[in-house]
């Protein structure tokens, strides 16, 4: 795997080198790109979710400071996956474009203008045992349109609060908030839930791509548009 790590701040174009499918330079490989946008609150897990994407430890984690997020810039990463899967009976790689952000919710123009081809899925992360980011469905709706929900999928981090509780993922989502109960309802990608041990990253990337890149399939990898008229 090949990792390209790149820093972006507002008025960056990340994406306008990669397109959606595309072949190596040696013209044998199909190559699948997605560009995948990263959006929670504030100590949600959302840099650790990034890592499993791509299999790394690239994306900068940790605790706040007197409240305040670490991740105070767009972060990208790229990561090559070669023979990721069969496309019409040939091998194909998986290119994962990951952009997380940080927890105040980006501008509709920084958005487009960081992804201007688009964003293929939206990963949104809310932790099990904070549910203080009760506007992240109003944000995402202002950002993309209604269409968000079928490029979306949830991710609910320290699932290890509910194995504490007693709770198996299906009865926590039954007795959980109405606005989280309604989210993990409307994102067509499903709800994954990982615990906060040291390792998972490593140990969940394999089946969180695999929900991404199935997401996508069914979308025929097409991207959601930022709305650029709107204002937050």
């Amino acid at each position: 795997m090949s990792l390209v790590t790149e820093h972006h701040r507002h008025g960056n174009n990340p994406f306008g080198i990669l397109g959606k499918w595309g072949r190596h330079d040696d013209g044998e490989q199909n190559v699948l790109a997605l560009n995948v946008l990263l959006l929670g609150g504030k100590q949600s897990g959302r840099s650790s979710v990034g890592n499993a994407l791509i299999g790394g430890e690239e994306f900068k984690t940790g605790t706040c400071i007197f409240g305040v997020s670490m991740t105070t810039e767009h972060q990208l990463l790229s990561r090559n996956f070669p023979r990721y899967f069969r496309r019409k009976g040939a091998e194909s790689d998986l290119t994962l474009r990951v952009l997380d952000t940080p927890p105040s919710f980006p501008r509709p123009k920084s958005v487009h203008e960081l992804c201007p081809e688009g964003v293929h899925v939206l990963v949104l992360v809310v932790r099990a045992d904070m549910h203080d980011n009760t506007h992240l469905e109003e944000h995402v709706e202002t950002l993309f349109g209604p269409e968000w929900r079928r490029h979306a999928l949830l991710v609910i981090t320290h699932a290890d609060h509910l194995k504490e509780a007693g709770l198996q993922p299906t009865d926590y989502l039954t007795q959980t908030t109405d606005w989280l109960r309604a989210l993990a309802a409307k994102v067509e990608g499903g709800v994954s839930f990982v615990e906060n041990s040291c390792d998972w990253p490593s140990v969940r990337g394999r089946p969180i791509r695999d929900r991404l890149l199935s997401l996508s399939a069914r979308n025929r990898h097409s991207a959601l548009t930022v709305r650029t008229q709107v204002s937050l």
